[in-house]
């Protein structure tokens, strides 16, 4: 009796220890598959707003705090935009001082805590950029889509998706050169944004379902007069656009693709938003499996067709800690002519347009001219 009573403790234990691990597991890849639109990635660091003046803000010293370009600054109830740091200002050694562009809400009061965000205009085209557009609504799989579209001169229309935490404000960065080169912007919201439908399981697919909306999108544009399409997406959005460009069944009417910091490898984004919520390492296997079995995410890799579907200009860089470029740099080797990479340094997720916006500019000027 001992013996039986010693062995039902050990498989006791050993049960409660595995049903501890699967908790862990799915507590730890909530970190990709829940992650909440409007609000910062795990990966970006707090600052403290130390003081501002007559277009100059200090804040703490960090990397994040001097990343050249241009950025939004947001906190609770305020947003800014900052460009370059400011040299040759006397400040305390462990903080930066930025020019301060604009504040667009609220204010920024010391002790302030604030994050940078590639969203550099809140609110919708007319009221951050004094465009005319029009509130649209995309039939989807799972219900009706909000989208923004900015009319244009052009038949070649622009489905903008947003990425991983983002929403469709981000999109505007590009918004206004889109429409000063006569392109008609269709800015989408998809599963899981406010305003859009919810999935059926609450959890972010990280593209492989969400494309599905960008499909949608694109059969949307058709139906009003889009001859061609280009799909821009950022992040997970760059993901569901290359899938859309493999998948639908109006394929045939994409003439060309923009990844800004393409999720192509899932493991590896799921790993680093874990790690930077303080997952142990230990843990990170469990989280990926878990994610697998909550979500039916295949293999490591996300679309790499034999033959590249359309041409694509993927803007990405080595300091992208979300999304590796490693990835988008073998995607670009694989299929020379039909994929062109642009690397942009110093720049985080999702953020390449903010380092230099007038390289990254020129740069899709040149790839858009001949989609025109």
């Amino acid at each position: 009796m001992r013996a039986v009573r010693a062995a039902a403790a050990a498989v006791g234990v050993a049960f409660a220890a595995g049903a501890a691990s699967v908790a862990a597991g799915r507590l730890a890849s909530d970190a990709a598959l829940k992650v909440t639109s409007g609000r910062p990635l795990p990966t970006e660091p707090r600052l403290t707003v130390h003081s501002t003046a007559a277009g100059r803000i200090t804040l703490t010293r960090a990397f994040a705090s001097q990343r050249p370009g241009t950025y939004g600054l947001t906190g609770a109830g305020a947003h800014a935009v900052v460009g370059s740091v400011v040299n040759g200002v006397p400040h305390a050694p462990d903080t930066v001082v930025r020019r301060l562009e604009r504040v667009s809400n609220g204010t920024l009061e010391p002790g302030d805590k604030v994050w940078f965000t590639p969203n550099t205009h809140v609110g919708d085209p007319r009221t951050a950029l004094g465009l005319d557009h029009t509130d649209v609504e995309v039939p989807g799989e799972l219900g009706t889509l909000p989208a923004w579209f900015v009319p244009g001169a052009r038949s070649t229309w622009v489905i903008a998706v947003h990425g991983l935490g983002g929403t469709r404000e981000h999109p505007m960065n590009v918004m206004g050169f889109l429409h000063r080169h006569g392109f008609p912007v269709l800015d989408l919201a998809y599963r899981g944004d406010v305003g859009a439908p919810r999935p059926p399981d609450g959890l972010s697919h990280l593209g492989e379902t969400e494309w599905r909306d960008v499909d949608a999108a694109i059969h949307h544009a058709v139906r009003f007069g889009a001859e061609k399409v280009v799909l821009h997406g950022w992040s997970t959005g760059a993901t569901m656009a290359l899938r859309a460009a493999v998948r639908s069944g109006l394929r045939d009417r994409v003439a060309g693709l923009v990844l800004d910091s393409p999720v192509l490898d899932w493991t590896a984004t799921l790993r680093a938003l874990a790690t930077a919520r303080r997952t142990p390492g230990a843990l990170l296997p469990l989280a990926v499996r878990a994610a697998q079995g909550r979500t039916g995410l295949g293999g490591a890799a996300a679309v790499e067709p034999a033959r590249f579907p359309v041409p694509a200009l993927i803007f990405h860089g080595p300091d992208d800690v979300v999304a590796p470029w490693d990835a988008s740099r073998r995607l670009a080797a694989h299929h020379p002519g039909r994929v062109t990479l642009s690397a942009v340094r110093q720049a985080p997720h999702a953020a390449m347009w903010n380092a230099d916006p007038p390289h990254y500019e020129e740069t899709l000027r040149r790839f858009l001219t001949p989609l025109m």
